[in-house]
């Protein structure tokens, strides 16, 4: 007749939990340290918590002047959206939380671009290639800025953790900084951030009409 060890059915579930312990230690441990680390460098990149801030228009600073060229090769400057809201989001093909709010992008912009809103992209820490598929699989159809050094967060680093990705800026139609989104948007917040600043051009043409 066999004869079963005291224990012997438990050591592997007590192995189990050991090791799922471990697991959770080191998890714990990464994120610690990629809170603690996030600013030390411009390769490490954090996802914000979504976070919105609006600014009064008494308290907007003007955007930095931002060109360069496109994904696809063509010139792209701020300065061709002057008298247009402007929504500038800051992404790349490597960031899924990107991945993810892209479709929201694309609802905004196609809902309020006769409205005067433009969107223009910012890919970072990319290479163009994995960008270009990424606006293909994506369907993108507004254009993004190449900005393979990651230069263009350094210029918004006084509203925007240059690390937080992916993040978003509303430019109101004076080219100020309106309102800033740190981390991934959803529909609701972005268009609660969006309308005022539109709402602003209407109402000045309405008063000098």
């Amino acid at each position: 007749m066999p004869c079963n060890e005291p224990g012997a059915r438990t050591r592997p579930a007590f192995r189990r939990s050991v090791a799922a312990l471990a697991a959770v230690i080191a998890l714990t441990g990464c994120a610690g340290q990629a809170a603690t680390d996030s600013g030390s460098s411009n390769d490490r990149y954090v996802e914000g918590d979504g976070s919105t801030t609006a600014f009064a228009p008494e308290d907007r600073t003007p955007a930095p002047a931002v060109e360069g060229e496109t994904i696809g090769g063509d010139p792209v400057s701020l300065d061709d959206y002057e008298g247009d809201v402007v929504v500038v989001n800051f992404w790349a093909s490597w960031c899924a939380p990107c991945r993810a709010e892209t479709p929201v992008l694309e609802e905004v912009y196609g809902e309020y671009k006769d409205a005067g809103l433009e969107f223009l992209g910012v890919n970072i820490k990319d290479n163009r290639t994995s960008a270009e598929a990424f606006e293909r699989n994506q369907e993108v159809t507004y254009p993004s800025l190449y900005d393979q050094a990651g230069e263009v967060p350094q210029a918004f680093r006084d509203t925007v953790p240059p690390q937080a990705i992916p993040s978003t800026l509303v430019i109101d139609r004076e080219g100020r900084i309106a309102a800033r989104v740190i981390g991934a948007t959803n529909y609701r917040d972005l268009t609660g951030l969006v309308e005022p600043v539109l709402d602003e051009g209407a109402r000045e043409d309405a008063g000098s009409a």
